[in-house]
């Protein structure tokens, strides 16, 4: 296993859960968007603005196939599992953790962030049109779904580290 691939909605933890499984399985932790940002010299609201949602999709494919060939540990941008070729090529190249939870409880987590500009100019029921939507991709594109709704980091974490050993040892 080369890759694990956390990906979910906006405030689903791929970032804080990322950074910690990092330190437990000892293995680099990257952030795409971060990533992409620091690759592009801009702001991914300003990638939007100059070039369009399209470009930033196609850079986030061609982050998905030429970053890093090591074993390490990747937060995904929350839209980075719409696209088909994306999914192929994150099933392929490691083990995807779909980290999975309730609307409400997504939307407790996300509504006063200043750092999430589509937060900001979105209202609740498009923001859970969104969330309905990515779903379907998050679900196909996962090879485990992590229902992190009332449990605690913690207990999110083990289960994760579970699992890759798990799956370490089948091998």
């Amino acid at each position: 296993m080369r890759k694990i691939y956390l990906v979910g909605f906006m405030g689903s933890g791929k970032s804080a859960l990322g950074r910690r499984l990092s330190y437990l399985l000892k293995m680099p932790y990257y952030d795409m968007d971060r990533e992409i940002v620091r690759q592009q010299g801009m702001t991914i609201p300003q990638i939007f603005e100059k070039y369009g949602e399209a470009h930033f999709r196609e850079i986030e494919t061609e982050f998905l196939k030429n970053f890093r060939d090591e074993a390490c540990i990747i937060s995904t941008g929350g839209g980075v599992a719409i696209n088909a070729e994306n999914r192929k090529i994150m099933r392929r190249s490691g083990l995807v953790f779909f980290l999975d939870a309730s609307f409400e409880d997504i939307y407790k987590r996300i509504q006063h962030d200043p750092n999430r500009p589509i937060v900001q100019s979105s209202t609740k029921e498009e923001l859970e049109s969104l969330y309905h939507y990515r779903r379907k991709f998050y679900r196909e594109v996962g090879h485990i779904q992590v229902l992190t709704e009332g449990r605690t980091i913690r207990h999110i974490l083990e289960y994760l580290v579970f699992q890759v050993k798990r799956l370490k040892n089948e091998r």
